[in-house]
């Protein structure tokens, strides 16, 4: 009879000692799951200037183009980058002794939209790679002179959208270089007459139904 009491203040003992270590563990993954660090949704904001368009527009000879661009994002949760781009271009054609350009179309350009870095990283790795779309806009200043007509100084905007990819590169200390290939469509070729038609689109290029454009970029994030 003895024997069977202990053995049973023996089992209790047990069973007791058992749900006091699972309450405790369970205590335990809570408290550790609460302690976690959440996620920052601010991740950084990077200022970039694109390098290879400037070099390109010196390449050319009878049409001249001058044009600088830079673009601001900011990283979202380490995979979205919601962006915005500017610049400004002037395009002409000069013809020897002339007074004045032949054509001469000037002014800025402006593109937002979202990059997604599909290849999600540690929050601390700044190098990405990015696919992403844009919707652009353009405003320029356009005087053509051609055959038996003037056009001096007509405003002339322009829609496009894109699509595109690259890559954006930490390299040391915050600086960061990448590239960026677009695929573009004009939404308003058809918009404008004949006399106001313009040769170059500010931050699209050569007037055409689909376009395509390539960024060599140096930037830092802060």
């Amino acid at each position: 009879m003895m024997y069977r009491r202990i053995a049973i203040i023996v089992l209790l003992t047990v069973l007791y000692g058992t749900a006091q270590a699972q309450t405790t563990a369970v205590a335990d993954s809570t408290h550790a799951r609460k302690a976690q660090p959440k996620e920052e949704i601010y991740q950084g904001t990077t200022i970039r200037v694109d390098l290879l368009n400037p070099v390109l527009d010196l390449a050319r000879s009878e049409w001249h183009t001058y044009s600088v661009e830079a673009a601001v994002n900011v990283r979202l949760k380490n995979r979205f980058y919601p962006t915005l781009e500017f610049g400004y271009a002037d395009r002409f054609l000069q013809v020897k002794d002339a007074a004045t350009p032949l054509y001469d179309g000037r002014g800025g350009f402006a593109r937002i939209g979202l990059d997604i870095n599909p290849l999600k990283k540690h929050p601390e790795q700044r190098s990405a790679f990015l696919i992403g779309v844009r919707l652009g806009t353009s405003l320029q200043q356009l005087s053509v002179t051609g055959d038996g007509y003037v056009v001096n100084g007509a405003w002339v905007a322009d829609v496009w959208g894109e699509i595109g990819a690259g890559v954006q590169v930490d390299i040391y200390k915050g600086f960061n270089m990448g590239w960026a290939i677009r695929m573009k469509f004009l939404f308003t070729r058809g918009s404008h007459d004949e006399y106001t038609t313009p040769y170059y689109v500010p931050g699209f290029g050569y007037w055409d139904t689909m376009n395509w454009g390539f960024n060599y970029y140096i930037g830092y994030t802060f």
